[in-house]
Parts: structure tokens; C-alpha cells; sequence
């Protein structure tokens, strides 16, 4: 059984509770991390797309840790983190890693660790009922969706019945929004259609599934006014900055978060390509008022994934 709402806590703190409240002696929550490797040591992507987003963040090198090592990583540094990977088949032809896999290895790690799943929506009835059974007998928290990976508009009526079950099990959906370094200056960008990646796309799907929890990842360029009016303007959608060095964060993005949006913006790395020990180095820097930054660190995205099912 994977990790449930009420279950993340960390010694000597509060549990979560249905207000959302999180274990107090955690520093932050990152909801944004990527599983990249397998336990039989196989890619969440293939080699060629891979190393485009290694070239796009500068980021050779770094490692693909096992889920055990991020755990580790995180609970040095008394943090949370959600976990996914990215499924799609359909359009790549390259195998995902299972999310059973990733949902257990997590469960290993319940004071650390929150299961996300990815199911690519060309799977039709199969990746509802999967949806469903990640979610009852995994502890999924919430699904990844990478539009211009997978290959669908977010508004497709494709992908509506996933979006009902997960609407209807009190799980968050995250779309990643903007240009992406995945197939970067690889030939034909990879296939990768970045127009499928428009935050716009989802204000349709918040229009018709009005419960349903939306995390819009990362800063969304070219669109990020289109970000910032969504998030505005629909009552459960949330911005996460991962994915970027806060230091190049675009001004009204700052002026957002600061004001209007400061209980739906989340703190997000983009970890192993991006750590949180640089974003939080470049965030100690930005001009955040000292009643919204620990809003943004933690404390949003604890009543966003952590209360129970509404």
C-alpha cells in the first residue's frame, strides 16, 4: 500500500491532517521530481531525448538515481518530494517504467516520499481502470501529464475519462505547460509538438471537471501569461516553478506569486536535472514577502496533496 493523505510525517513533527496541516519539521515539499531510471536499470526516456534535456539544463553527467537514493537525498534535507515518471508509449514507442514500481519503491519512503503515476491517455478504458487501481490499492496521489511527449492537446475529449476518474478520486492532476528541453535541437525537436504544451489548452478541462485538482508545471514560456490568467481565473489550478533557476523567474510571474496567486504557487525542482539545493540557493534571493515564502516552500502544496479526498 502506497502512501495515503495523513501519512507523510517526519519524527517528532504533526501528522497531516484533514486541513492539509504537514509535519512540521519539514523545511519544504517538491512537487516536482522525476524517477528516470528503472530498477533493471532502464530509461524513462530513450538515450536520444534524454540527452537533449541533459544538453538544455547543462546537465551532463548528473546521475539517474534509484528512488531509494532520492528518498535519501531528500530526507537529509528534511523534504518531501513527489515522484513520477512519464508514460509515453503511444507516441516514443519507448516502455515506461511501471508505475506499480515507482508507487511501491515510494511506500518505502512514507515520511519522504509521494507517488504520482503518468498513464498515457491514448490507452483509452485500460488506463482508466489503471488510474483507479494506482489510486485504491497503490496510495497514487496524483497523475503527470507531458502533453507534447505524449502527444495530445490537454483539451482532446481523449483524455476526459482519465481526467473524470481522477477528478472523482480526489487525486492532482499536473500538466507540464511550456517549452520543454526534452528533444531539444535533436532533428524535428524529437516529433515533440510544443503547441500541445499551451497552459490555455487546460482551462478547458478546469471548465468541465471543476473539482479536479491542476498543478500547471513550471514557468510556462512562451505562455506564461496564459499561465498566470488560468491560475486566476479557475479555483483549483496551482502553478509549480519548477524547472528553472529562480533567478530568471519572469517579473509578473514574481508579482504573482507575491499577491494574487500566493496560496497556488508550489515550490518544484525538476530533480536530478535541476536540485532543490540550487533553486532554493536562487529562490533565498528574489524578492518574496517572509509571510508568502514558507506558502510557496511548503505550506500549499501540503493542503493541495496531503488533505483527504474531498
Amino acid at each position: 500500500m502506497g502512501l495515503r493523505a495523513g501519512d507523510l510525517r517526519h519524527p517528532g513533527a504533526e501528522e497531516v491532517n484533514a486541513d492539509g496541516l504537514t509535519a512540521s519539521e519539514l523545511i519544504a515539499i517538491d512537487v516536482h521530481t522525476h524517477a528516470e531510471v528503472s530498477r533493471d536499470g532502464r530509461s524513462s526516456l530513450s538515450p536520444e531525448l534524454l540527452g537533449a534535456s541533459a544538453d538544455y539544463f547543462k546537465a551532463h553527467g548528473h546521475r539517474q538515481p534509484a528512488i531509494d537514493e532520492t528518498a535519501a537525498y531528500y530526507r537529509e534535507r528534511r523534504m518531501a518530494a513527489v515522484v513520477f515518471t512519464v508514460d509515453a508509449e503511444h507516441a516514443t514507442g519507448h516502455p515506461r517504467i511501471a508505475n506499480e514500481e515507482i508507487a511501491e519503491d515510494c511506500a518505502k519512503h512514507p515520511e519522504t516520499l509521494i507517488p504520482f503515476a503518468s498513464i498515457d491517455p491514448h490507452k483509452g478504458r485500460a488506463g482508466v481502470r489503471e488510474a483507479r487501481r494506482l489510486v485504491e490499492a497503490y496510495g497514487v496521489r496524483g497523475f503527470k501529464f507531458h502533453p507534447s511527449i505524449q502527444g495530445f492537446a490537454p483539451d482532446d475529449r481523449l483524455a476526459y475519462p482519465m481526467y473524470e476518474a481522477i477528478e472523482e478520486l480526489g487525486a492532482v492532476a499536473l500538466f507540464h505547460t511550456g517549452q520543454t528541453g526534452i528533444g531539444a535541437r535533436v532533428r524535428g525537436g524529437g516529433g515533440i509538438r510544443l503547441k500541445y504544451s499551451n497552459p490555455m489548452l487546460v482551462d478547458d478541462v478546469a471548465v468541465d471537471f471543476p473539482d479536479l485538482r491542476i498543478i500547471l508545471a513550471h514557468p510556462s514560456f512562451p505562455w506564461q501569461d496564459e499561465a498566470l490568467a488560468v491560475a486566476t481565473h479557475k479555483e483549483h489550478v496551482h502553478i509549480d516553478l519548477s524547472g528553472w533557476s529562480p533567478k530568471y523567474f519572469p517579473p509578473q510571474l514574481i508579482r504573482y506569486a507575491n499577491s494574487l496567486l500566493q496560496d497556488k504557487v508550489l515550490f518544484g525542482s525538476d530533480y536530478p536535472v535541476l536540485t532543490p539545493d540550487r533553486w532554493l540557493a536562487d529562490f533565498a534571493a528574489l524578492e518574496i514577502k517572509d509571510t508568502v515564502r514558507p506558502k510557496i516552500l511548503k505550506e500549499n502544496a501540503a493542503r493541495l496533496l496531503l488533505r483527504e479526498n474531498p
